[in-house]
């Protein structure tokens, strides 16, 4: 095991950024989790998990340079969906500053995979410009570039249409999607984090499994213990919703991430990889009674 580093983590009491802090502190790791929501019940058990947590905001770049002051590593995300694109790549840009202010040996920021191949896609771009910025600053980095979350099954948008028995997803029903489980973003991280050096200046895109949207109805028919059919969105009704990610469901369904997944996994063995069939399998379906009860 590596030793142990002292490692500050933003936006902690989200999915992704919950999922590094367990990670790292599972690992042994010192976490300070910087969050908005310090009374939050993500908080709250985020420090009973062992994490100190740090009241900040990205757009305040003395209380990054605060909380980053004594540490180690950084794990830096933005969340274009709450911030809006412009200002998440604003708060980005002034939380790397910060870190280098504040003297961290190790930055760390999440991307998403192939952000760096001009892809349109609004929300890759937004990243991408923090991207661009982290590596100008002269600072140790690593780009952290996750593909599609499997949790995305089960996000608030999904959820409703899976407890009436489909799933329903803007791509055709045989196009293949790789996707990654957040423990193993998580994971993954953590394993940046260890390695350190050997990691400095790369930029890493990863995936667990790729699979096509029927062959995920059919897992999740085994999971759940009951059918789900899958059931294809048309792209003018997810345009409707948003075009920004209309635009993403056009390039996973004509260029779509390209990660080489047997190699990744095998240069990254201390990663506990999760197939669809293995998360579907460990997640909690309790859910979708709930959300059927609640409807």
């Amino acid at each position: 095991m590596a030793s142990k580093r002292n490692i500050l983590v933003t936006g902690a009491t989200g999915q992704q950024g919950g999922a590094v802090a367990r990670a790292l502190l599972s690992r042994g790791h010192r976490v300070k989790a910087l969050t908005r929501k310090p009374d939050s019940d993500a908080a709250r058990q985020l420090a009973l998990a062992g994490a100190e947590i740090v009241a900040g905001d990205l757009a305040d770049a003395a209380s990054v340079v605060r909380a980053a002051k004594d540490v180690e590593t950084m794990f830096l995300m933005g969340n274009s969906y709450e911030a809006g694109m412009q200002e998440e790549t604003r708060q980005g840009i002034i939380a790397a500053d910060a870190a280098k202010a504040a003297g961290v040996g190790h930055l760390i920021y999440s991307s998403v995979a192939d952000a760096d191949k001009k892809t349109g896609i609004p929300h890759f771009e937004s990243k991408y410009l923090v991207e661009k910025h982290v590596v100008g600053l002269g600072i140790p980095y690593t780009i952290s570039a996750p593909v599609a979350f499997m949790e995305n099954v089960v996000a608030p948008w999904s959820i409703g249409a899976l407890s009436q028995g489909t799933y329903a997803f803007a791509m055709p029903p045989e196009r293949v999607l790789q996707l990654v489980a957040l423990a193993d973003i998580g994971g993954f991280v953590a394993a940046l984090a260890e390695r350190r050096e050997q990691a400095f200046g790369k930029r890493f895109d990863f995936a667990g499994d790729e699979l096509s949207g029927e062959e995920q109805a059919r897992i999740l028919s085994e999971a759940i213990g009951r059918p789900i059919r899958y059931q294809e969105i048309p792209l003018a009704v997810a345009r409707q919703q948003s075009e920004d990610a209309a635009l993403m469901f056009e390039w996973f369904d004509c260029v779509g991430y390209d990660v080489d997944i047997a190699a990744l996994h095998k240069d990254f063995p201390e990663v506990r990889w999760h197939s669809f069939a293995d998360w579907a399998r460990a997640f909690d379906w309790s859910a979708l009674e709930q959300t059927a009860s609640a409807g």
